[in-house]
């Protein structure tokens, strides 16, 4: 159990120990994974960056997701998506999220470029790992980008999804897997939308 991110974030990065001071790149999925991968990154002396990538939500259950899209267009979805939703309403929910990406990337990373990352170890950490979409589409970014080594570090995770994202990445460590894992917010005592101008107050602090 986590007191809130800022203490996941500490405990998630003493897991990561091996990685200080070995000049690798912290990415942190927004919004709740921010806090979580400040700390991470801090410990580390790493370099730190946001990643975008945003779930596919059901039209008619927007908590519920279908897939994700990453920033460069890198898009997982589940193989049975197609079953639920026609091709044209898949690619319009797709457009959605682009909007929101580019959003984001404006006002949270102020419209810079992701750090350069081809041949270097990348750590991707969110506050959790659900469904596993966005963290997928995250993965595949990286691959794209030449990554040298692929970390995926959460403070929790379902076991079948800890274990089908591990098949795709060079390592992955998760903190807590509860036996009945229903939402991330569980492993939280203080469980809260994050909101952009948290993120952009994180991203302050590390500068200075």
């Amino acid at each position: 159990m986590f007191t809130n991110r800022k203490d996941a974030g500490k405990k998630l990065a003493l897991a990561l120990k091996k990685y200080r001071d070995h000049n690798v790149l912290v990415l942190a999925i927004p919004r709740g994974g921010v806090e979580v991968g400040y700390q991470v990154a801090e410990y580390l002396n790493a370099d730190f960056s946001i990643l975008i990538s945003r779930k596919l939500p059901f039209p008619d259950n927007p908590e519920a997701g279908f897939g994700a899209i990453a920033e460069d267009g890198s898009v997982f979805i589940a193989a049975d998506a197609v079953v639920w939703l026609p091709r044209e309403q898949i690619e319009r929910i797709e457009k959605e999220q682009v909007k929101e990406i580019n959003r984001r990337i404006e006002v949270l990373r102020k419209g810079e470029s992701l750090p350069e990352m081809a041949g270097r170890a990348v750590i991707l950490v969110d506050d959790g790992l659900a469904m596993g979409s966005t963290m997928r589409a995250a993965i595949m970014l990286c691959r794209r980008k030449k990554a040298g080594r692929i970390v995926v570090a959460v403070p929790v995770a379902g076991k079948r999804i800890s274990d089908e994202v591990s098949q795709i990445v060079d390592e992955i460590v998760v903190l807590e897997m509860p036996l009945n894992f229903m939402a991330v917010a569980q492993v939280y005592e203080n469980w809260y939308d994050v909101s952009d101008a948290e993120v952009l107050d994180i991203m302050q602090r590390r500068k200075r």
